[in-house]
């Protein structure tokens, strides 16, 4: 039977992260949206109170909250804007946490410091034009030359892509899909233009190009031709932490229709009092325990180094798909105002929908899940 509580560390950590969306984030998050980026000051903020190593150990520069504590901390950003909390991610979740999970310690303590400590940021490189749900047939070459190793490709649709610092590179070697470190100050390594798209528009996503970029040796992550499982594995905490993230806009969009609901008025009484909006309301509530329940139930396995493959897909799959309808039942509470730029409604639906792409298509957690159904002979 599952028991959890957070710790009183946890809560304290969850308030500090509240406060600080309510007071530097939700402030500016229409602005985000509309200049299309997350101001430098905000990142420098960020990363001053802890929050870009928070779920990484102390000796390198991180909070030591684990995964329970990351995921409470992008709950409570996704609250305030699903574009920094994407920004997070990337720079966290996956761009660091590929260093974190395969690196050495030598690694370790030269990148993931600097990452942690919100120094240098982050990303995470494994998307082609022809490997996007099927990343092991990416074409990104890393052939070895003398005491460097040499990179050409091209990677789309990489979060952070455009400001990162450090980058987490999967590329194919004679021996199979590697993973290398890349620092993004070394010749050949270039980015084009952010891309312009629906939703989550402050979180700078770019197409990369890799001419004959030359790195240390020592760069290459793990053994070579085993980085299709770091990437993997990377992918199990990234699609959780997104599982958080949908819970907190959801919790937000949530008390936004609540409120509202109490507040207009038609046919001389709250809205609140008719059974359309209140079944509406009832089920965005049971949405929401059960994406609760499960983002913590899985955050607290991984923190005790179980295998949560199977687990992640279904947070991500459950938690994306519900925020999905979620919002849209904000929006139909909201009637016109929920169309409108006037309130963040339409913003937190625009945001909503890149959730059932990014980290793995839902068809691709499908997969996953049902792989392992059948694994299991039906023994579920």
């Amino acid at each position: 039977m599952f028991e959890f509580k957070f710790t009183e560390e946890q809560l304290m950590l969850r308030d500090m992260v509240r406060d600080f969306t309510n007071n530097e984030i939700k402030p500016i998050a229409s602005k985000i949206d509309e200049d299309e980026k997350i101001p430098e000051d905000l990142i420098k903020k960020l990363a001053e109170i802890g929050i870009l190593g928070v779920s990484f150990p102390e000796e390198y520069g991180g909070g030591g909250f684990g995964e329970v504590g990351y995921c409470l901390a992008q709950e409570e950003i996704a609250r305030g804007c699903m574009s920094t909390a994407t920004f997070i991610g990337a720079h966290q979740s996956i761009g660091a946490n590929t260093i974190y999970i395969g690196g050495s310690e030598e690694q370790k303590q030269k990148y993931l410091t600097q990452l942690a400590s919100g120094e240098k940021i982050g990303a995470f490189c494994l998307t082609e034009a022809q490997a996007g749900s099927d990343s092991f047939h990416l074409k990104t070459k890393a052939d070895i030359d003398g005491d460097e190793w040499v990179i050409n490709g091209e990677k789309l649709w990489i979060t952070n892509g455009g400001i990162a610092d450090i980058v987490s590179v999967f590329a194919r070697t004679e021996k199979g899909i590697s993973t290398f470190i890349v620092e993004t100050d070394h010749p050949g390594y270039s980015f084009g233009p952010p891309e312009k798209k629906m939703g989550i528009k402050g979180s700078v996503t770019n197409p990369i190009t890799f001419d004959n970029v030359r790195i240390p040796k020592e760069n290459l992550v793990g053994r070579d031709g085993r980085g299709f499982l770091i990437a993997m594995k990377t992918l199990d905490a990234g699609r959780l932490g997104l599982g958080a993230a949908c819970l907190g806009a959801a919790k937000e969009l949530l008390e936004m229709s609540t409120d509202y609901s109490k507040q207009r008025k038609q046919f001389d009484k709250s809205i609140s009092n008719f059974q359309g909006i209140q079944f509406m309301l009832a089920e965005m509530e049971i949405m929401i325990y059960t994406m609760e329940s499960i983002v913590y139930r899985t955050a607290v396995d991984y923190d005790l180094q179980k295998n949560i493959s199977t687990q992640s897909a279904i947070v991500k799959y459950y938690c994306s798909e519900s925020l999905d309808k979620i919002a849209d039942y904000a929006v139909q509470i909201h009637g016109g105002m929920g169309y409108s730029k006037e309130l963040p409604i339409e913003r937190f639906y625009r945001d909503s929908r890149i959730n059932k792409i990014f980290e793995g298509t839902n068809e691709i957690q499908k997969g996953i899940i049902a792989r392992d159904v059948i694994k299991k002979n039906g023994k579920i």
